[in-house]
Formats: C-alpha cells, sequence, structure tokens
C-alpha cells in the first residue's frame, strides 16, 4: 500500500472534471512528501462543495458548521498548539458566513493552513453567485448580474494579518503540491486561495479560461514585501499571479498566553477531568 492509499477514504462525490478533484490529490501528495501520517493531522471543514474533501480524506477529522471552521480550529490549537491542523472550505464558507471569522483569526495569527477552493460560485446548493464572483456574472438568481464588486482573497488576506498568503490553480497541480507544502510548514496563519473550476455552474471561469491567465510569480518577487505583495494581490483578471504573494514571522495566537504554556492542555488529565465540570452540568438539569 503507497503512502496515496493510507490518506484514501470515501470515494469523493463532486461532479465529474471538478477542479475539487485536483486539490484532493494536491493535498494527499503533499503530505505524504512531507512524511506526515493520518493520525498527526486534523482537518477541520465548513459545508460546501469544497468541504465534501474531508469525507475522501483519511485523517482526524471535524466537520462544523457553515463558515464556522475557523472558530473550531481556535479552540482545538488551544488545547493542543502542538496538533497539525488544516481547514478546508470554499470560497462561500470562508468568505461569505465566515469572512468575520476568516478576517479575526488571520488578525490573531493563528497556526492553520487553510486550503480555500475558489470556484467563484456556491456549488453545492446549484450555481448561486459566491463573494468572488464577477459583478457581470449571472445566475439564475442574478439574470442582470452580480452588480457587487468580487472580493479580493488575496488582499483580504494581506490585509488582515496572515503571514503566509499564496495563489495557485487546481490545473498546475506541481505547483499547488508545492504551495500546500510550505502552507504545512508555516506556523502561524497560511492561507492559499486556490482558483478551482465549477464545470456545473460556472462556465465562464473554466480550466481554460484559468489556465490562459494564471502565470506564475517571477522569481525577482520579494516575499517579505507586503506592499509588493499587495500589488500582486491587485491583479486584473487578464494576468493572475501564481505563487507565494507573502511570508512573513511573528508570534501565533497563543505565544502570548500563560495558561496554554508548557504542557498542552490536553495532556493535563490530572488537573482537567470531566468529574470538575459534572457539578456544574447538574444546575441545567
Amino acid at each position: 500500500m503507497s503512502c496515496l492509499d493510507d490518506f484514501a477514504q470515501y470515494p469523493p462525490e463532486w461532479c465529474p472534471g471538478c477542479g475539487n478533484f485536483d486539490l484532493l490529490d494536491c493535498l494527499k501528495q503533499a503530505l505524504c512528501d512531507l512524511g506526515l501520517q493520518p493520525h498527526e493531522i486534523i482537518n477541520v471543514i465548513g459545508i460546501g462543495q469544497a468541504s465534501k474533501l474531508g469525507f475522501s480524506l483519511k485523517c482526524n477529522m471535524f466537520d462544523g458548521l457553515h463558515g464556522r471552521a475557523l472558530p473550531v480550529v481556535l479552540g482545538i490549537k488551544m488545547a493542543n498548539p502542538a496538533v497539525k491542523v488544516i481547514a478546508t472550505s470554499g470560497d462561500g464558507c470562508f468568505y461569505a458566513e465566515g469572512g468575520n471569522h476568516f478576517i479575526h483569526n488571520l488578525r490573531r495569527n493563528l497556526d492553520v493552513a487553510i486550503l480555500a477552493s475558489d470556484n467563484r460560485v456556491y456549488g453545492l446548493t446549484k450555481g448561486q453567485a459566491s463573494p468572488t464572483s464577477a459583478s457581470d456574472f449571472k445566475t439564475k438568481v442574478h439574470i442582470e448580474g452580480v452588480g457587487a464588486l468580487p472580493l479580493n482573497p488575496a488582499a483580504l488576506a494581506l490585509v488582515s494579518g496572515a503571514t503566509f498568503v499564496a495563489r495557485t490553480f487546481t490545473g498546475a497541480k506541481a505547483e499547488a503540491t508545492e504551495l500546500i507544502k510550505k502552507a504545512l510548514l508555516h506556523r502561524g496563519a497560511a492561507v492559499i486561495d486556490i482558483m478551482s473550476p465549477c464545470v456545473s455552474f460556472n462556465k465562464v471561469n473554466t480550466f481554460a479560461w484559468f489556465r490562459q491567465r494564471a502565470k506564475p510569480i517571477g522569481p525577482d518577487h520579494d516575499v517579505t514585501d507586503l506592499h509588493a505583495a499587495l500589488k500582486l494581490a491587485f491583479h486584473d483578471d487578464e494576468h493572475i499571479p501564481t505563487g507565494v504573494l507573502y511570508q512573513t514571522r511573528r508570534p501565533v495566537f497563543g505565544d502570548h498566553l500563560t495558561v496554554m504554556q508548557g504542557e498542552s492542555i490536553v495532556q493535563r488529565t490530572l488537573r482537567f477531568t470531566p468529574d470538575r465540570v459534572r457539578p456544574l452540568f447538574k444546575d441545567f438539569y
């Protein structure tokens, strides 16, 4: 049995040709390349088409509410700062319902690798516009176009305080795999805006459309330069820079909290046991 087989779980149920198949392959390959084992990882997902990836990746998993993956990650990292946590979801889950959590947990520099599958449409619920849909994008609901400006995930991540920000395309699997590995190795809030075409409900931003426009960032880019990263983030749709936009270091959430120093909370069994909280629950019976 190969390492990739070790991470195999239930077969995916996406539409044939969905970009999330490639994302799943890239994530499994990245985990194998880093020598990680299924029991060493926790994958926290929300609700949506991209979140279904969690059921096809064999590892520890928590399936949260729509948009609420990052509060769960926050609790996990408080209990066990050493564990490797991935948050996998889509543009609707992270940027719409979960927009407030996205901003504030990047500001905290929560130690998590955020894999945001961005197909510029709601795929699971049959094609409504998402926060990243173009203003002229038309759907059965937005028959005259969305009208609102699309959210810029990379720019939002940068100004919110993420310490690793990258962009890639599922059609460039080698690049995507390498960026996922870098995000997993980074200590702090790592965000990858992953352009992943929805073949059923977005007939504009197709594989061919992204392949013509997604181009790797040149070697002269300084990844520690925030202003240069923002310039790359604010691209036009005719040229979409891919790769690492920004990477820096600063204390992660929990570094300043004495309660999270030394032995992790999850290991403090002698001091924190169910018996200590059972009397509290009796008041609510």
